[in-house]
């Protein structure tokens, strides 16, 4: 029997911008922030983004900018979740622990706090201006462009 693979990458359509953010906000207080300083509407979608059968949902804000084109999102990159961690220690009694699991939305990206992306079909985005406005926020420790290519998990980053 012949077998067939679908690869990701045949139907991923790259034509956006992806930025992390290094900061130790909220992520309502950041869409916040961007909404002043970028002069956004992101506000935040009904239902968060739900990954690895609902052990992992990622905070999304978003905003269709119909006069240039253009979607943003904003979504926060880690999920902490507590669990309980059982662990027999061959006694009569067991031990329940709490143990914290974070989950990244991208693995690749492990140290920004949020990611950006920013969808335009006819990819007229001035990158450097955007990350200096964002960088010009105070509360934000730093932000870069990440590099397409390095991520594995681009499937993460379909949001519709």
């Amino acid at each position: 029997m012949a077998m067939h693979k679908l690869l990701v990458d045949d139907f991923f359509d790259d034509s956006f911008l992806l930025l992390a953010v290094h900061c130790r906000l909220e992520d309502y207080r950041l869409a916040f922030l961007l909404n002043k300083y970028l002069e956004l509407r992101l506000a935040r979608r009904a239902q968060d983004l739900d990954y690895n059968y609902f052990a992992a949902s990622y905070a999304i804000y978003e905003w269709e900018d119909s006069k240039f084109d253009t979607i943003w999102n904003l979504v926060a990159n880690s999920c902490k979740r507590q669990e309980n961690s059982i662990q027999s220690s061959g006694s009569l009694f067991d031990n329940q622990n709490v143990v914290t699991k974070i989950n990244y939305l991208v693995p690749e990206l492990k140290k920004a706090d949020f990611l950006i992306k920013v969808s335009n079909e006819n990819q007229q985005l001035d990158e450097k201006k955007i990350l200096n406005s964002i960088q010009a926020i105070p509360q934000i420790i730093t932000a870069y462009s990440a590099d397409l290519n390095n991520i594995r998990s681009k499937e993460h980053l379909i949001f519709n």
